[in-house]
């Protein structure tokens, strides 16, 4: 952790939702006129895409489950490292996972399923680092990415609303076919137990979306659930971290209500709202400490 130089990580599974939070910090960083420095977690894949569907028809001929979501599927340590060393300096090391050929044509050519190569950000040309991915809380004997983040925010939908955002995602946005991201999702399960779930125990701040409609089997839903169909659970590890203010929040969020000491539930269509009111504050004293140190 820095004082210096913060280090924000957002961290759930793919159709989670995570780029809601991104936008959500875009917006902030765009009022406080700060300049961030974002880092993707696709960028630390350790395969390209024709080298992980290698990978994976490797392991499905010998028994074993392989996905994006394992530890070994990444290089972690090389995650833990930027971390590390944004702040202890504010540089760090930069690349992208190209995912398509409109990102193909804005990231100078190189070709969807690649990455692009790795560029040099120097010491004061950022405010603050932010990670987006999945791998943003991993704790390991070897690689601890946690002990070098000031504020680590899980995202975590019920699962059968996460599958049904991944589902429409996926096939609406990337040309999938249903059944072959179902074939993704079953395929990575033994991942997301063992690397994913555990990462939110160790989270500051997670947003759990639970969904007021039948979700029951998300394989055959044909509209995701709205936030107006929606409540969202935001549970804070602890609250006097961050001097957390129920007493406001609840003010703020109409129709809230507190349902644990260290938990707030809010409508859906609040999470916006709430995260703008949550998070600011946090920032702005992050941000006054880094001047100040």
């Amino acid at each position: 952790m820095s004082k210096k130089h913060p280090v924000i990580a957002v961290t759930g599974s793919s159709g989670a939702g995570t780029t809601t939070v991104k936008k959500s910090f875009e917006h902030i960083f765009f009022r406080l006129g700060l300049k961030p420095l974002v880092l993707e977690g696709d960028s630390f894949h350790r395969y390209d895409r024709l080298e992980m569907r290698k990978k994976i028809a490797e392991a499905q001929d010998q028994g074993r489950h392989f996905s994006h979501f394992a530890i070994e599927a990444n290089i972690l340590d090389e995650l833990a490292d930027i971390f590390k060393q944004y702040g202890e300096t504010g540089s760090a090391r930069r690349r992208y996972y190209v995912h398509s050929e409109e990102e193909s044509k804005a990231l100078g050519g190189y070709g969807p399923g690649t990455f692009t190569p790795w560029e040099e950000i120097p010491t004061g040309t950022t405010d603050v680092l932010f990670y987006e991915g999945l791998h943003g809380g991993v704790q390991t004997e070897d690689i601890d990415v946690v002990k070098y983040t000031d504020l680590l925010i899980g995202v975590v939908p019920i699962v059968n609303l996460e599958w049904i955002q991944k589902i429409h995602r996926d096939t609406a946005q990337r040309g999938y076919k249903p059944e072959d991201v179902t074939e993704t999702i079953l395929r990575r399960m033994d991942d997301y137990v063992k690397v994913i779930t555990p990462q939110f125990s160790k989270s500051d701040i997670n947003f759990q979306r639970v969904p007021l409609v039948d979700t029951s089997n998300p394989f055959i839903a044909r509209d995701i659930p709205t936030p107006d169909e929606s409540l969202v659970i935001i549970r804070f590890k602890d609250p006097r971290k961050f001097n957390v203010d129920f007493t406001y929040l609840l003010s703020m969020l109409h129709g809230s209500f507190m349902s644990r000491y260290n938990s707030i539930v809010i409508p859906g269509g609040k999470m916006g709202l709430a995260m703008e009111i949550i998070f600011r504050p946090i920032l702005e004293h992050m941000i006054e400490e880094s001047r100040n140190s």
